[in-house]
This record gives C-alpha cells, structure tokens and sequence, in this order.
C-alpha cells in the first residue's frame, strides 16, 4: 500500500531521525537519491547542461549537494540562486569544489573570482534554454500558495524549453497537505520525494505537475505513525480484499444487491448499474423500477419487481438513484432499510440529509464534482480545486463514506482516518454511464459484506483497471467497461 503523511508529522519524523544520525547525513541520503535519478533521467551524464532552481532552505540544500554529484560526474552545472543571503552554505561550498557555476536572479552583471554573479530572469532563462534538465529546488514542502513573482518566470521558461524538469520533493508552488494549486507552479517531468509521499503527489489537481513520482527511501519510516493521512491501494491489497465464493457459498452467501435505479427517461442507467453488479460478483440481482423489462431483455438472470423496494426480497445491500429521475418516493424507502446503501446520481440530490445521517446501516455516496458541490453549496471549481477537503468535509456533513469521483477518486469515511486515493483512475472513463456501472460494482461489494470504504476502494480500483482495459487507448462505452471488470478482477487476483 502506498501511503502519504502531511507536511508536520514528516517534519516531526525527520527531527527525530536526525536527533540520532551525524550532522547532514539525512540530507546527503536525500541528495544521493536525487542525484541518483536525476542521472538515470539523463540516461548519459558527462557533458550534460543541468540548471539548478535554488530557494532557501533544506530543499535548496538538497538541490545544490545532488548538483555537486552530478558536477563530480562530468555533467556542467549551474545553480541560479533565487535567495542568495539564504541559500544553503555547505551545499554552495561542495558545487563550487566540484567546478559547479552559480549566479545569482536579478543582480547586475559582472565577474568576481570566476563566478557569474549576473542573472536577471532573462539571463536565467536563456540557461534553462539551453538546458538538458531543470532541478526545481524553489520550495520546499512547506510552501503556500503559487510560486513568488520572481520565481513564476523560471517555471514558465522550463515548461516551454526542451529541458527534462525534476521536481524536488514536490514540485514548487503546490501544496503538499491538500493537493491545491492557487497560482503559479512547476509543472514536472518527474519529482524525487523523500520518506514518504506527501498527500499532495496523490491527488489533483497538485498530482498532474508532479509527472511520475519516485520515492526514496532515506530511513523515515520506522518515525512515521501507523495512521497515514493517505493511502492508495495497490493490486496486493485489492486481492486481499476481493470476497471470493467458498465450497458452501450459495447465492444469498455471495451477496443479493438490490437495484433501484432507471427511468422512463434514463432506462439505460438501470441496465448499466445492473451490469456493473453482476460483473462484480453478486450472487444475484434484485431490481425495482420501471426499467424491469430493458434489464431483463438484457440480463435475463434478473430478479425484477415491480412492487417497491420493501417488497422485493431479500437484499443485503442497496444501489439507489442512477437515471432515478424525480422518484423521492423510492429513494427514501431505500434510505429506510437497515442494510448498506449506495446512494448515486439522482439519489445524492433527491435525499434528505437527515435520513442519511440518521441511518444506522453504512451508507456510501458516489458523487461527482458537480453533484459534490451541489451536495455542499459551493461551485464546482471549489470542488475540483480542494478535492480532500471536499470529500472530507462531505463526509461528515451527511455522516456517509463519500466516494468522490474524478481524476483522482477520493474515498473518506465519516469518522475520519486515512482517505483512500484510487490510482488506477484513466481519463476513458469519462463517458455517459460508467458511474452507473461504478455503482452497481460497489453495490455488489457492498451486498458480499465488505465495509463501506473497502466496498467504494476496491470498485473504484477495478473499474479504474477495466476502463484502461476496455480501452486500450481507444473510444469506449459504459457496457465496455462493465464487461472489461471480469478481466481486472483476473489481473488483480494473479
């Protein structure tokens, strides 16, 4: 499982991690490690141009010792200081040993024993022009807000040139704790991360400037607490988690998940959400609504009523709301049982948010951005743009685990603890219906015994794989991914 802590309890580990190594040794790990990937980015180090973005601080410290490494392999180096009163003394002193050049933003030109000390922004861009790689060692991950005036240029400058840009510990102006972006930053090729992830190299919109993400292990990880703020589940967890019929499982031991979804309007939805169940592993189907005849043309294994939720049978959980249309009627008898709920689409709007909170089952929303910031009473942007604290804050607002969908799918339960953070998501998925069938996975989970936040993770997971699959690169369908699930549930358990 991979896992993330904020910016206080990874400062808090390395004070004491430090207390017990020699003076400078986390921070020679943390750039052997840069160095380390930064030449492997390079592929051939000797005579390569790098340029060094250098603030203040550990994180320029970093930057300037790993540059030093670089340098000692051949590579021509120059680090533009940003802050040059605070820039880190031992980490200038070992790149000017190995023949490293540094300048200095914004100062008038000139020589002085043999070091450029002229860059103005226009200078310092015409060096990251010429550059191989960019080593963005602006802010460490302490920073707020988007990059200052004098350092947005520079970011600008590499994102145009042809140089390969590596972020250090999380690229400059985003925020590691929330995954915000409010103005100006560094958008990476990759960015090398030290102990730990940080929540905001897991989550959009601060994950797109990131590029890939590797960790280097430099020895935090007996400090850190048990409890992560985040965590993402990899394939060995998902197949931990996967309910798997027995020798004595019969339909009702598998799980019946009842489906109370679709429309004269919206038929289809009902059809999808059935689908999304049946690949999921359900021992069997009940649906209620008026769509009864498009489910079963389509899947004849079907259990379909026409006589309201309360009547249907036997369910150990419930999907309510996908293309449900104006039917409050339904939606509130489904919220009246005492098994979980999924609540979805139309659902997440037609529901009243004291019979949620008041439910004594688990209950799990699904809803998207919009529907998200409807839910909250804010604009979408603020949605999108804050996504932790939104599903968090959604999560305890109607007391429900809240899957929050999009390019970075959120899971939060009510009660706090890590929220989980889905990385197989693909951009395919964005196409009519696959939340329907999204709900009709987790639904069938939900009826198998899985919690809430177990059921929302793994169907987030696998529709997130069957969607790559389905795919493949190319235009795709909701009944695409629904019958792509069969295969990511084969690749997970192998």
């Amino acid at each position: 499982m991979r896992t993330a802590y904020s910016v206080e309890t990874v400062r808090t580990a390395e004070r004491a991690l430090m207390a017990r190594l020699p003076d400078g040794a986390l921070m020679q790990r943390a750039a052997a490690g840069l160095a380390a990937a930064c030449a492997d980015l390079l592929g051939r180090v000797y005579g390569r141009r790098v340029v060094l973005l250098v603030g203040s601080g550990d994180n320029g410290g970093d930057t300037l010792y790993a540059g030093a490494r670089l340098a000692r392999r051949g590579a021509g180096v120059t680090a533009v200081l940003l802050a040059p009163d605070h820039a880190h003394p031992g980490g200038l002193a070992a790149l000017r040993r190995t023949g490293g050049r540094v300048v200095r933003l914004g100062e008038d030109s000139g020589e002085e024993a043999g070091e450029n000390t002229a860059a103005r922004t226009g200078a310092a861009g015409e060096l990251i022009d010429r550059a191989d790689l960019v080593v963005d060692g602006i802010v460490g991950i302490g920073g707020k807000g988007g990059l200052r005036p004098d350092a947005a240029p520079l970011a600008e400058r590499a994102a145009r040139s042809g140089a390969a840009v590596v972020a250090v510990d999380l690229p400059s102006g985003v925020e590691a704790d929330s995954g915000e972006v409010r103005g100006a930053a560094v958008r990476a090729d990759l960015t090398v991360t030290f102990g730990t992830h940080k929540p905001g190299l897991l989550v959009d919109p601060a994950r797109e400037y990131a590029g890939t993400v590797r960790l280097v292990d430099i020895g935090l990880g007996a400090e850190l607490p048990a409890e992560p703020e985040l965590e993402a589940l990899q394939h060995a967890d998902v197949a931990a988690l996967l309910p798997l019929p027995a020798a004595e499982s019969d339909k009702y031991r598998r799980g019946v998940v009842g489906i109370a979804a679709g429309s004269a309007r919206y038929p289809g939805a009902a059809v999808l959400a059935v689908s999304g169940a049946l690949r999921g592993g359900a021992g069997a189907v009940r649906y209620v609504g008026p769509a009864g005849q498009a489910v079963v043309a389509r899947f004849p294994e079907t259990l379909v009523s026409d006589q309201g939720p309360h009547k249907a049978g036997r369910v150990q959980a419930w999907v309510v709301g996908p293309g449900a249309g104006d039917d409050a009627a339904t939606v509130a008898e489904v919220l009246d049982t005492d098994v979980p709920v999924l609540i979805d689409a139309d659902g997440l709007r037609l529901a009243d948010r004291d019979a949620v909170r008041a439910r004594s089952a688990p209950t799990l929303m699904t809803p998207h951005a919009g529907e998200a910031a409807a839910l909250l009473g804010v604009a979408r942007e603020e949605v999108e743009g804050a996504r932790l604290s939104s599903v968090r804050e959604l999560a305890a607002r109607y007391r429900a685990t809240v899957l929050l969908k999009g390019s970075t799918t959120l899971v939060a339960d009510p009660d706090g603890g890590p929220v989980r953070v889905n990385p197989t998501g693909t951009p395919w998925l964005a196409t009519a219906g696959s939340g329907d069938v999204l709900s009709g996975l987790a639904g069938s989970l939900l009826a198998a015994g899985l919690s809430a936040r177990d059921a929302g993770s793994v169907a987030a997971y696998l529709h997130g794989l069957a969607g790559r699959y389905a795919a493949d690169g190319a235009p795709l369908g909701a009944h695409d991914v629904a019958e792509a699930i069969p295969e990511a549930w084969r690749d997970v358990r192998d």
